[in-house]
């Protein structure tokens, strides 16, 4: 992981995975979300659905290198805390 780039490492479904919170990612959650600008997304994300969040996911786990993530079947747990740390790891704040 280059956490200087804000990468994360994730477990989803017992499977190491790298996130990442890149411009694309962002503006793929806007797209996905159905916002203008990150103040509409970050209000957006406050009541996310099972739906936004697995765009959510898939957006920051392309961010991470993957050109076709499988989200469909991920537990919306290990979801929610993958899109913490990619959010966590942008911004600098990530444990490790």
């Amino acid at each position: 992981m280059n956490q200087a780039r804000g990468e994360a490492a994730v477990m989803l479904g017992g499977v190491r995975r790298r996130v990442c919170l890149t411009l694309g990612a962002l503006a793929e959650i806007e797209t996905g979300l159905g916002v203008e600008g990150l103040a509409a997304a970050a209000e957006r994300m406050k009541t996310l659905s099972a739906r936004d969040l697995m765009v959510v996911l898939a957006a920051v786990l392309r961010g991470g290198g993957e050109s076709r993530p499988e989200v469909e079947a991920v537990d919306p747990r290990e979801a929610a805390r993958a899109v913490a740390a990619a959010f966590e790891a942008s911004s600098g704040q990530a444990g490790g």
